[in-house]
């Protein structure tokens, strides 16, 4: 047992909480989920519900509710296969949820969501208004990725992300990303000498092995996890990472797993789907003195410093600016179309012809790899 020392006050006393459960935290060793662990988990959430808090469960699971049922002996591989296991388990994952939750007198609504959708402008203020209501009127949302739906993130643990973009968006004080890991080593865990890390205050200089991988049932691996705290600490939520067995210490603010304390700077929405979540629409490869007039000036992007345009945008889409080395420097919002850049790259705004430039992309409208 896991004596409950208080030293984590942030995360005890949060108010918003958001929660992320894993697919093997919820399942038994068939790979069926386990009424039994879904019954703890809405236990030690309602306990916490009626504290005061608020609280916003995310959870994996939908594909591992369905391979009993359909007979697969394990997660299939391709995405026809989890989807339509998707489809069958989502609702079996619900109700279990459903019932767990009455037995303490609690409802439960489900939300089927995307990363885009608790990001892009013309979704997020929707699902933002939903979870805000279902608060008032006493109900648990539950998150999950609308796996029935989503392409590549289905295969890449994206529930860690969605849970941390979550944790934004309902401006919560605390996200637990619960699983079955205790939290970040400086090594695989079963390497020898590899130790844990009690916390973490940066995560830029992080120079651990996160290559351990999912579950059978699940999919996310390490390195979603530490991006997901990433996300959630520029956010300005604190994070812990620990084992699920350990939930109830990690809501009493005990030191469990790993502890990442939220950045004093909150990084906008904006940026943050800027940085985790757009899909760049061209790339701007860039000279030296560009590259350095960005990382060590802070300087915003001038069409001076622009070698190539690649690809066909708009001005105001998000691209991908490239360095000399061939390697991604940051992302930024584009004050230019690519035809109007094509004409304007290279070029000073000293020069005839060229003396009503803007920024290509303007600092405040950029997100460097190293920030």
């Amino acid at each position: 047992m896991i004596r409950r020392v208080r030293t984590r006050p942030e995360v005890a006393d949060a108010r918003r909480i958001v929660i992320k459960v894993g697919s093997s935290s919820l399942t038994g060793a068939d790979g069926r989920l386990d009424a039994g662990r879904v019954a703890q988990l809405a236990e030690l959430i309602s306990a916490k519900h009626r504290a005061g808090a608020r609280i916003v469960l995310v959870t994996s699971g939908a594909i591992a509710a369905a391979l009993g049922p359909l007979g697969l002996r394990r997660r299939p591989r391709d995405l026809e296969t989890q989807q339509a296991a998707a489809a069958v388990g989502q609702g079996l994952l619900i109700r279990a949820y459903t019932d767990a939750f009455a037995e303490h007198g609690l409802m439960a609504a489900q939300l089927l969501l995307t990363v885009e959708d608790v990001l892009r402008p013309r979704t997020y203020r929707n699902a933002l208004n939903t979870i805000s209501r279902l608060f008032r009127l006493g109900v648990i949302p539950i998150v999950n990725e609308n796996d029935t739906v989503a392409t590549h993130e289905i295969r890449f643990g994206d529930n860690d992300r969605l849970a941390a973009l979550t944790a934004h968006l309902v401006r919560a004080e605390a996200l637990l990303l619960m699983s079955d890991v205790d939290g970040l080593y400086t090594a695989h865990p079963e390497t020898p000498g590899a130790e844990k890390l009690t916390r973490v205050d940066d995560i830029s200089t992080l120079a651990v092995d996160t290559s351990r991988v999912g579950s059978k049932v699940g999919t996310g691996g390490m390195r979603t996890k530490v991006q997901a705290a990433d996300i959630a600490t520029q956010a300005g939520v604190n994070v812990v990472l620990a084992h699920a067995d350990h939930l109830a210490e990690a809501l009493d603010g005990a030191e469990v797993g790993t502890y990442f304390p939220a950045r004093k700077r909150r990084r906008p929405r904006r940026l943050l789907w800027l940085a985790f979540a757009a899909e760049p629409r061209g790339f701007l490869h860039i000279d030296d003195g560009a590259r350095r007039a960005l990382v060590e000036k802070h300087a915003s992007l001038l069409a001076a410093g622009v070698r190539e345009v690649r690809g066909a945008f708009d001005e105001g889409e998000p691209v991908e600016i490239v360095g000399p080395d061939g390697q991604p420097l940051g992302r930024g919002f584009v004050g230019y179309s690519s035809a109007e850049l094509a004409q304007e790259m290279g070029h000073s705004s000293v020069e005839p012809g060229h003396a009503a430039q803007r920024p290509v992309v303007h600092r405040d409208h950029m997100v460097l790899t190293a920030d």
